[in-house]
């Protein structure tokens, strides 16, 4: 269970990415949803990182 909470900051990490991708190849570009990767990404990386020191 530690190791899948501590794994929680990359998934959401790369759920950020994935939806930062979909634009990239499609013409579907508006702010709202690059917003919601962008903020997913930083999200993500202060959930790794608080995660992380918590655990160890």
């Amino acid at each position: 269970m530690i190791t899948l909470l501590k794994s929680l900051g990359v998934v959401i990490l790369l759920v950020g990415v994935g939806i930062l991708a979909v634009p990239a190849f499609t013409d579907m570009r508006n702010n709202t949803v690059l917003g919601a990767g962008l903020l997913l990404i930083i999200l993500g990386f202060i959930v790794h990182i608080f995660l992380n020191k918590k655990f160890e």
